[in-house]
């Protein structure tokens, strides 16, 4: 998956990024399913290294997924979170900020929803919103974007020195790609409850959208935060790409099980 996270330092242009790479996988049917299995693998793999975070309780892992309007947020976090205990695992999102929240620096409600150790924590579009949406329609001035990115970044490492994990995904998808996403909403009633016409409106700053977010990431993807631009016109490649990401993250941590409680003689133990 080296491929895809970006070099701190590095400028991105995501023009140089495939929204429908699959990578060593071809585009058939076979292919697919090979794809879905090695995906499963990858998930039944998780579960058991989330048993361990748990058990240990020393490490947190926090997974943040942001990307243009139907990237697949959702349906990552459905499909790849499968196999975890929810007891475990939490997932939150940030919208327009509250009347409290804006009486606060911009990552106060951002620090309250952290992991703590022993889980797993996702947040559906994230922090990185204050520094993408407010510069795309023209409510902060560049000074203060430098500023927050700054501060984005010592506060990332702040949980990581804490012992944190983060890991961080742009959901790469074409504009064609979206377009045949939001006309799928309008046409199945089972969806029809995500589209908004807001999202519309939204498409038509595709361009900004796509430099703003070229610049927040080439600011933040450091060492300790990494991002990975994962191509994602292609559900099962996109799964499997943040599953094995997930799971590498995990593996890292080297977590082993926890000894048992001290001063009981297991061999000699009877239940009744």
């Amino acid at each position: 998956m080296k491929e895809y996270r970006v070099k701190p330092g590095s400028k991105l242009d995501l023009g140089e990024f495939d929204p429908d790479d699959t990578g060593a996988y071809s585009k058939n049917e076979a292919a697919k399913a090979k794809a879905r299995a090695a995906t499963a693998e990858r998930i039944e793999r998780l579960r058991g290294l989330q048993e361990r975070l748990y058990a240990n309780a020393s490490r947190a892992l926090l997974i943040v997924l942001q990307g243009m309007d139907t990237s697949g947020k959702d349906g990552t976090i459905r499909n790849v979170m499968s196999g975890v205990n929810p007891q475990g695992c939490r997932v939150a999102t940030f919208k327009i900020p509250t009347p409290l929240e804006v009486a606060h620096d911009f990552l106060w409600r951002v620090h309250r929803e952290a992991p703590p150790k022993g889980h797993i924590g996702i947040f559906n579009r994230s922090h990185y919103e204050d520094v993408l949406v407010p510069r795309v329609h023209g409510h902060i001035a560049d000074k203060q974007i430098k500023q927050r990115f700054e501060q984005i970044n010592e506060f990332e490492e702040l949980l990581a020195e804490s012992g944190t994990a983060v890991v961080k995904f742009f959901l790469h998808i074409s504009k064609v790609e979206q377009r045949e996403r939001l006309e799928q909403r309008i046409r199945d009633p089972e969806k029809r409850w995500k589209f908004n016409e807001g999202d519309l409106e939204e498409r038509k700053r595709w361009g900004d959208y796509t430099r703003a977010f070229e610049d927040v990431i080439s600011a933040t993807s450091t060492g300790h935060a990494p991002w990975y631009v994962v191509p994602a016109n292609r559900k099962w490649y996109r799964d499997l790409v943040v599953a094995e990401t997930v799971v590498a993250t995990l593996e890292d941590m080297k977590l082993t099980c926890p000894p048992p409680p001290k001063g009981i003689d297991f061999d000699r133990l009877k239940i009744t």
